[in-house]
């Protein structure tokens, strides 16, 4: 039998703690008496954390060519109203500012309140974003500007880490989610015209798959079914909790976990 001293390191809420394990030949943990090794550190495994924080960073660095997979609505019947209209809706571009994490602060997601006076979506829960411009290079060109519009965000705050597939719209939109990172503690300022209010909801909520809840909305006079996420008195729900939803559905992927919906 040949045995061996194997390494883990464990990353909880920025403190870093170094343990060593004992395995024998066989791969199973041994329950042999290990306190004769000098400088030994033991840790309870079981006070591991999955960081959610981590896990979007590490989807984020991988390296693929493939196209990321569209967004899907969670009523079948509305993806087969807008599937192959894409090229006829609008094009426009959300911005996902979320905040980095360091050891003083958790991660969070900048969210506004659209203004009642708003035509399309008005007083519901959005990302910072909107309709393509002519003299936009792209869909990253887009959402900067139009969240600097909305709620002061320089584009030189935000450091551009992904994107998400796009989503089409039945109400007329062909929308691309751009991920950034952004400091903690940034002082925002919203448009009047375009947002009601701006709050932050905690990553490790919004990544939580368990936290969506199925709900039901009447459209074109047919119940159509959506997804939802409440973070104190905000509701998140529409095309916003789909994108956000799909964004913690890829990021589970990491951890091998499906979703539910």
């Amino acid at each position: 039998m040949t045995s061996s001293l194997q390494g883990y390191i464990v990353k909880r809420k920025c403190r870093l703690r170094v343990g060593i394990f004992y395995s024998q030949g066989s791969g199973s943990a041994a329950s042999t008496d290990l306190s004769h090794i000098p400088g030994l550190l033991t840790i309870d495994i079981s006070e591991t954390e999955f960081s959610p924080y981590r896990s979007l960073i590490d989807y984020f660095s991988q390296e693929t060519s493939a196209e990321p997979e569209p967004i899907a609505h969670p009523d079948s019947s509305v993806n087969r109203m807008v599937d192959g209209r894409e090229t006829v809706l609008r094009k426009a571009a959300v911005l996902i500012p979320i905040t980095r994490q360091d050891a003083g602060n958790e991660s969070h997601i900048v969210l506004t309140v659209r203004s009642e006076n708003l035509r399309s979506h008005a007083g519901q829960i959005s990302l910072p974003g909107g309709t393509r411009d002519a003299d936009d290079a792209d869909d990253i060109a887009t959402a900067l500007r139009e969240s600097e519009e909305e709620i002061g965000l320089p584009a030189s705050q935000v450091e551009v880490i992904g994107k998400l597939g796009d989503m089409a719209l039945p109400s007329g939109f062909h929308i691309t989610p751009i991920v950034g990172l952004i400091e903690p503690g940034l002082n925002f300022t919203a448009a009047p015209e375009e947002v009601a209010d701006i709050f932050q909801a905690p990553l490790d909520l919004v990544l939580d798959l368990s936290a969506y809840k199925a709900a039901f909305m009447t459209y074109n006079n047919v119940e159509r079914k959506i997804l939802e996420l409440h973070y104190e008195d905000y509701r998140i729900w529409g095309a916003t909790a789909a994108i956000l939803y799909h964004l913690a559905k890829q990021v589970a992927l990491i951890r091998g976990v499906d979703s539910d919906f």
